[in-house]
């Protein structure tokens, strides 16, 4: 089973890294990013990204200092520990210890628009690329076309390494798109996460992020390996509905 999850804006490169540390499967790939993107000026990315000038100027810099690594350093950290944000929150990376970062290793996948696909322990360096961005390549004219079927070709091997036809998808829209269309045998379940308000269960953004990240780390803590065992994910007050779950989308709500 495999569990994919969108990376986060939000960076902190100031944590302490732990050990057991693994490099990006697709560095040779974001370096040729990172060359397209060293062309560009503040002005060209502030209009390509829909960023302020300040951020801008940020991100000009991390390209033209961006350099492929593969070891920890004070800029270069796991990629699970570094990512904040809602989904994040929920996940609370920082806090697993030895045993569920191994499983994570092996169960966890976050989709990235510079680094394809990472692994909770490859090593990152600070950047901003959205998957959804429209950067064009010699492959194309945004990042889907860049990155192809090599990020589906990956997690199908994950799958088959570990003999299992089971996707968690708890990434965003933008994020899972680059999957592309999966072969009909993979069976993806995109859990749906609802709260109470104005009296109905509707889908909260924030509160939703959050507990796509709770979810992870409940798979994570239970060993769960099984789409049966889902059901029974009860963190923060969600409980499954079985009245408005399918086979692919099971439904949580939270009163």
């Amino acid at each position: 089973m495999l569990i994919v999850l969108s990376p986060a804006k939000t960076l902190d490169f100031g944590i302490d890294a732990k050990s057991n540390h693994t490099a990006p499967q697709f560095l040779s790939q974001s370096s040729n990013l990172i060359k397209n993107l060293k062309q560009k000026e503040p002005k060209d990315i502030a209009s390509l990204m829909g960023l302020s000038d300040k951020l801008a100027a940020l991100n000009f810099d991390r390209y033209q200092s961006w350099k492929a690594s593969k070891i920890v350093s004070a800029d270069t950290k796991p990629s699970v520990m570094v990512f904040k944000g809602d989904v994040y929150q929920g996940l609370d990376a920082e806090t697993l210890n030895n045993k569920q970062i191994k499983f994570a290793q092996k169960h966890l996948r976050i989709l990235s628009g510079l680094y394809g696909i990472l692994r909770p322990m490859d090593v990152i360096k600070p950047y901003r690329l959205e998957m959804g961005t429209k950067l064009e390549t010699s492959k194309g004219k945004n990042l889907y076309d860049f990155w192809g079927n090599s990020i589906q070709k990956n997690v199908l091997q994950d799958l088959q390494s570990q003999k299992s036809d089971l996707l968690i998808n708890l990434a965003s829209k933008e994020y899972f798109t680059v999957l592309g269309k999966l072969p009909e045998h993979i069976n993806v379940v995109s859990p749906v996460f609802k709260d109470y308000k104005n009296g109905k269960h509707k889908i909260i953004s924030f509160y939703a992020k959050k507990a796509r990240g709770l979810m992870a780390r409940w798979i994570i803590e239970n060993n769960i390996k099984d789409f049966e065992k889902l059901s029974k994910f009860n963190i923060d007050g969600y409980y499954f509905s079985k009245s408005e779950s399918t086979v692919t989308e099971p439904v949580f709500l939270r009163d």
